[in-house]
Parts: C-alpha cells; sequence; structure tokens
C-alpha cells in the first residue's frame, strides 16, 4: 500500500508548482493583486468538463449556504473555492499532494477566499477529521487513483453527517485496456479503474443510498471534440500544473472515451 501512495504522490509531485503559478501569473498583473475565478478557470480544475463538471455536480448534490463541504483530492484548489464563491458554504480540500495544497492556499489567498475555503495535506484513506463533520462531500476524477476502495468510501461515509450527501464524478472501466500516459497516471501501476457497476456496489457497500446515477460519457466526448477544434488552451492552463506533457496526457484520454475504453459516472449517494 505504501508503494501505492507513494507511487502516486510522485505522479503529483509538482516541485516548485507555487513558484511556477506566480510566474504564470504575472499575465493578469502584480502578486499584490487579486486574481478572479475567471481568470484561473483553466487552470484549477483538474478533470473532464473541467468548470462545467463541477457546477453540474454541485447543484446535483444539493450545495447550499451553510453547508461545510468536503473536497476529497482537491488539487490546487478550483472546485474549493467555486463551490464556495457561488453557494456561500464552507469548503475544506484534502489531497495526497503537498505542492498541490501550498498552491492551493496560495491560490486561494489572491481570490480572497481564505475565510471560506481551507486545505490539508492528507490521504483519503485516512482522512484527518472527525466522524460526522461535514454535510457533503465531493470526488472528482480520484478514485482512479485509489486500490482500495472499500476504505476510500468508508472513510467519506465516515466524515460525513448521516443524510449527508456523498457525489463523484470519475472515469471508469468500460472495456479494452487504456493507452497511458492519462491525467492521472503514467503507467498502468498506479491506474486503478473500476466499472461504474463495481463502483455503485463499493459505495452502496460502505453504507451509501443511490440517488442520481448518470453516464456522462457522451457529454465527455463532445466537450474533447470541442477541445480538438478549438486548438490549444489558452495560458495559464494546467499544463503549469502537470508539466509539458499534459497535452499528450490529455489527448490520450480523450482517445480512450472516443474509442470506449473508459467512461464517465456522474453520481450522487446519501449517507446512511
Amino acid at each position: 500500500m505504501t508503494d501505492v501512495l507513494d507511487g502516486v504522490r510522485d505522479h503529483y509531485r509538482a516541485t516548485g508548482l507555487t513558484e511556477r503559478l506566480k510566474i504564470a501569473l504575472e499575465v493578469f498583473g502584480r502578486e499584490d493583486q487579486p486574481l478572479t475565478l475567471k481568470q484561473l478557470g483553466v487552470l484549477d480544475h483538474f478533470h473532464t468538463r473541467g468548470l462545467a463538471a463541477t457546477a453540474d455536480l454541485a447543484q446535483l448534490a444539493g450545495i447550499s449556504a451553510g453547508m461545510s463541504v468536503l473536497d476529497v483530492g482537491s488539487g490546487v484548489g478550483g472546485p474549493a473555492r467555486f463551490l464556495a464563491a457561488t453557494y456561500g458554504c464552507r469548503v475544506t480540500g484534502v489531497d495526497l499532494s503537498e505542492p498541490f495544497v501550498d498552491a492551493a492556499r496560495y491560490l486561494t489567498q489572491r481570490t480572497g477566499q481564505s475565510e471560506r475555503v481551507s486545505f490539508q495535506a492528507g490521504s483519503a484513506l485516512d482522512l484527518p477529521f472527525d466522524g460526522n463533520a461535514f454535510d457533503a462531500a465531493l470526488l472528482q476524477h480520484v478514485a482512479m487513483n485509489i486500490a482500495a476502495r472499500a476504505q476510500l468510501y468508508s472513510e467519506i461515509r465516515r466524515v460525513l453527517k448521516p443524510g449527508g450527501r456523498f457525489a463523484t464524478y470519475d472515469v471508469v472501466a468500460n472495456g479494452g485496456e487504456p493507452y497511458y500516459p492519462v491525467p492521472w497516471a503514467r503507467t498502468p501501476a498506479t491506474s486503478f479503474l473500476m466499472t461504474a457497476d463495481a463502483t455503485r456496489e463499493a459505495i452502496e457497500q460502505a453504507g451509501f443510498r443511490t440517488l442520481t446515477w448518470q453516464n456522462d460519457s457522451e457529454a465527455a466526448k463532445a466537450w474533447f471534440a470541442e477541445l480538438r477544434a478549438s486548438g490549444p488552451p489558452p495560458s495559464p492552463n494546467l499544463g503549469v500544473v502537470m508539466g509539458p506533457d499534459f497535452a499528450e496526457l490529455t489527448a490520450n484520454l480523450g482517445r480512450n472515451l472516443m474509442e470506449g475504453r473508459l467512461g464517465i459516472l456522474t453520481a450522487v449517494f446519501e449517507a446512511a
């Protein structure tokens, strides 16, 4: 288990990330100038369909003002900042990568959201929070890196209040071996895909009841087709975060979806 976690951590090592972000964001002015969520939009949503997917998932999960929300695998914090700004909730992000957490804190400070949004380094398999602490939890494009799914979903259930919502938006196995590298893994050694049905079974066995179940593969395919037609994304983009090969990683994910090797699952559950 430790070797697997180390491999995943290495994939998201992102050494010097905050300094790279500071340089890339100079296009928007001096460091003492505030940033807007729109300026960060191409940079800080590390999943298929980007901000649109986060917005759809939040709506399905019933996020509202006053809620305490956990973002598991929060990356550089784009979804957490969006939720807080849009709904007036308090959001806590947790991520295995310390450079991601540092970068998330920096970007949150630059957008003036530090009072409502916070981040901690930690494993999704051992969440650093008390039980019954959150009203809702989001998991976006994270589970593919986690072999111990039963433990993952049990931990999310532990930190949710009874009746709390768990919303997931993830890549699932769909038939055929995927092409690598992809955004979450450069080799199969750190990729632990499950089918949609197996994912649902694992989540329900952890103490959840299914509320919403959607196959969003077609929407993801349309998004990738639009990306191809529009050319390279504007700078700064996720290449700053993941490195110069990010275009290849994204292209392979698009190819895997187009060929039906992978699918996209959107689902919302209620904690029993």
